[in-house]
């Protein structure tokens, strides 16, 4: 039995893809696509492990990303760019030359990938420059979980607002539970938000009342009283 198609584009898909362990992502495509699609990405896998890197002014795995789409339909495109750059061990300078030559859907890739490939901060302009634009699929990519562990606080919040802004469901905010917990600055922006968007006689978002719960939750408690030395008494 298949799955039902995702939508590139959505929060579950970027859930699917930056959350979920890449082996299960390809088993799950190995499932789903047809015989000549399976068949590409194999061979596309195979050719991005041989020939990692960069070769010559556009390497072959390069050229694979590009044709995803039209190979493997829209709705595991995205899927299928991602594991090609895993297989390419695309580090932080090849997946800023994809995303800054890409197209949106080989942005949002990229953008998937980060988590999986990038362990340090390194590719933050990269999360910065998405969330620039006002294109949702990528603002819904930026905010995954390379985000939630890389973004400064400013940045998140404003990230946060941004998706309020534009429409992009808070569900696709990776961390946005421990993030916002306890956020007092952040539940100030909200509510400066909320009260401009009542004051034009425009609704306000319920997302942004979901965030705004979330900051009056209490801070976990620490493992040790601030006045307590940390570690074995002596």
């Amino acid at each position: 039995m298949t799955h039902p198609q995702p939508d590139p584009g959505s929060s579950t898909t970027g859930a699917l893809l930056a959350r979920g362990p890449l082996d299960d992502l390809h088993t799950r495509l190995d499932t789903e696509l047809s015989g000549g699609a399976r068949a590409w990405l194999d061979q596309a896998l195979a050719e991005a492990a041989a020939h990692p890197g960069t070769h010559g002014p556009v390497s072959v795995w390069e050229l694979r990303l590009a044709e995803a789409g039209r190979r493997c339909g829209t709705a595991y495109a995205d899927a299928a760019r991602v594991l090609i750059l895993r297989a390419a061990r695309a580090d932080p300078a090849a997946l800023g030359r994809v995303y800054a030559q890409g197209t949106a859907s080989e942005r949002r890739a990229v953008l998937h990938a980060l988590p999986h490939l990038v362990p340090g901060p390194d590719a933050l302009p990269l999360v910065e420059d998405a969330l620039r634009t006002n294109d949702t699929s990528l603002l819904a990519a930026a905010v995954g979980p390379y985000a939630a562990r890389h973004l400064d606080v400013h940045g998140w919040r404003h990230a946060v607002l941004k998706c309020l802004f534009t429409g992009v469901p808070v569900e696709a905010v990776a961390g946005l539970a421990d993030r916002a917990r306890g956020d007092a600055e952040l539940a100030r922006m909200l509510a400066d938000y909320a009260a401009e968007r009542s004051a034009a006689g425009r609704p306000v978002p319920e997302d942004l009342h979901r965030v705004l719960a979330l900051t009056e939750s209490a801070p976990p408690p620490t493992s040790h009283s601030p006045d307590v030395p940390h570690g074995k008494e002596s």
